[in-house]
C-alpha cells in the first residue's frame, strides 16, 4: 500500500503510516479515497427568519386586486350589482360628454370635488405660487386616490376600491374643462368671478400653462384629460364586473341550488 500523503509503501493493514506518521483512518475521515462516493453534504439549516422576506398569499398584488375567497353573500351581490350598473350608466354619459360644452362640470361630483379642490391649494400654499395652483387639481386628485388605496389595503374591499379607482378617473374629467378653458376664461371660478377678467393667477390653468409656455396647448391637454379618465374609468368598470363575476361564482359554488 502506498500513503496517500508521502507516497511511501508499506504493509496494507497498517494503521498508520511509516513514513509521515499520519493515521489512514482519521486522513480518510476527511480526504475521501477517489473510489467512494463523497460524504452527502451537511443539511442546510434554513433560517425561520428569512420567511419573513416572503410575502404571503394574501400580500400579493394579484391576490388584492382578485382575492381568492371573494367572500360576501347574496345582498352584497346586489348591491354591488346595482352600484356597478349606476357607474356604467353614469360613466357613459360623463365620457360622452364633449370637454367644450363643459357639461362634466354641471355633475353631481363637480360639487364633491370642488373641496378638495379648494383645500388642495391650502394644503400646497407652503410649496410656492405654482404648486399652490397646481395644489388645486392635485387635491381632488388625491382624494378618491388615497380612497381606492385604503380600500384595497387596509379594508381589503376590492370591489370598494374599484368604486374609488372609477371617481379618480372622472375627476379627470372633471379637470379637463377647466384646463380648455385657460385661454378663453368664460367659466365660472369660485367668488363669481370668470377667468378673462380676473388677475392673472386666479385661474389656476392660465397661470399653470402661462408659466410653462404651454398655453396654446390647453385645448389638445383637455382632451388629453378627459380622454385619460374614460380609460381609467372603464378600466374600474372592467375590474368590478370581474370582481361581481367572481363572486357570483363563489356564491353558486358555496350554496348549490341558488340562482
Amino acid at each position: 500500500m502506498q500513503c496517500p500523503k508521502c507516497g511511501a509503501e508499506q504493509a496494507a493493514d497498517n494503521a498508520s503510516c511509516c513514513g509521515c506518521g499520519i493515521v489512514f483512518a482519521k486522513y480518510y475521515k476527511y480526504h475521501p479515497r477517489a473510489d467512494e462516493d463523497s460524504p452527502a453534504p451537511p443539511p442546510v439549516r434554513v433560517d425561520a427568519r428569512v420567511s419573513t422576506l416572503t410575502p404571503p398569499a394574501s400580500a400579493r398584488p394579484g391576490s388584492l386586486l382578485f382575492p381568492a375567497e371573494p367572500g360576501g353573500d347574496w345582498l352584497t351581490l346586489s348591491a354591488r350589482g346595482l352600484l356597478w350598473a349606476v357607474l356604467l350608466v353614469w360613466g357613459l354619459s360623463l365620457m360622452f360628454t364633449s370637454v367644450e360644452s363643459g357639461g362634466v362640470g354641471a355633475s353631481f361630483l363637480h360639487d364633491v370635488n370642488l373641496p378638495f379642490h379648494e383645500f388642495g391649494h391650502i394644503l400646497f400654499r407652503p410649496f410656492g405660487d405654482y404648486l399652490t395652483s397646481l395644489g388645486g387639481t392635485l387635491g381632488q386628485l388625491l382624494m378618491p386616490a388615497i380612497c381606492c388605496g385604503v380600500l384595497l389595503v387596509q379594508t381589503r374591499d376590492p370591489f370598494g376600491a374599484s368604486a374609488a379607482l372609477w371617481w379618480f378617473g372622472e375627476t379627470f374629467l372633471d379637470i379637463a374643462p377647466y384646463i380648455n378653458d385657460a385661454r378663453a376664461g368664460v367659466l365660472p371660478l369660485v367668488g363669481g368671478n370668470v377667468g378673462h377678467s380676473s388677475p392673472y393667477g386666479f385661474h389656476d390653468w392660465e397661470y399653470l400653462l402661462g408659466e410653462t409656455g404651454l398655453l396654446h396647448l390647453d385645448h389638445r391637454l383637455a382632451r388629453t384629460s378627459h380622454l385619460l379618465g374614460a380609460l381609467i374609468m372603464g378600466l374600474a368598470l372592467l375590474w368590478g364586473a370581474r370582481l361581481w363575476w367572481r363572486q357570483l361564482q363563489s356564491l353558486r359554488a358555496t350554496q348549490p341550488g341558488t340562482p
